[in-house]
């Protein structure tokens, strides 16, 4: 990694912690230089702007957790576990995702869907295995939207990693159980 890469990399960690805890709003542009070891206009030439940066780091954080949790159709409870585990274990994913939500995006889509995972969802579908009467979009949003359940914008319970191992492994066996029921084929278990 080059030195330019390299300071992208440290302005996107940085300005991901200072905006998870700030908003956007909230962020201070001096303490994300400051953090990152780049000057404010570096930053600037490189984002054009706070708002340019807060949208570089939605998109970094959003597609590592792609990376992190591809989705498998097959077994839509797996992987609404393994978005519980990326949730649990990387809390900013949701603050930002939130923070974007009520500072830029305040209704439609945050991120525009995924083809490639509707058509996943679809040939599942296709296959027997998803219920048919809910669109393969909406079975994606439903599953994502449960496995939210314990994150930190809950309204009911946001879990931590120092909760005790025996609540995460109730939690995920719940989550699996109700994603198994809300949208799986009697007789199947994507």
């Amino acid at each position: 990694m080059d030195r330019t890469e390299a300071g992208k990399r440290r302005l996107l960690d940085a300005a991901a912690t200072e905006f998870a805890a700030h908003g956007i709003a909230g962020a201070r542009v001096d303490r994300i230089s400051q953090q990152a070891r780049v000057s404010k206009n570096q930053m600037y030439a490189y984002y054009g702007s706070k708002e340019g940066l807060f949208d570089a780091v939605l998109a970094d954080v959003v597609r590592g957790v792609v990376d992190q949790v591809p989705l498998d159709a097959t077994d839509l409870p797996g992987y609404a576990v393994r978005l519980y585990d990326v949730y649990l274990t990387r809390p900013q994913i949701v603050r930002l995702s939130m923070w974007a939500r009520l500072e830029v995006t305040p209704d439609g889509p945050l991120f525009p869907a995924d083809p490639a995972k509707v058509e996943a969802v679809q040939r599942a579908q296709k296959d027997g295995m998803v219920r048919t009467d809910i669109p393969a979009a909406d079975v994606h949003a439903l599953v994502i939207a449960l496995a939210l359940t314990w994150s930190p914008t809950s309204l009911i319970h946001a879990a931590t990693a120092h909760d005790p191992r025996r609540d995460h492994d109730r939690r995920r066996t719940s989550l699996a159980a109700a994603v198994r029921g809300a949208v799986s084929l009697p007789g199947h278990s994507p």
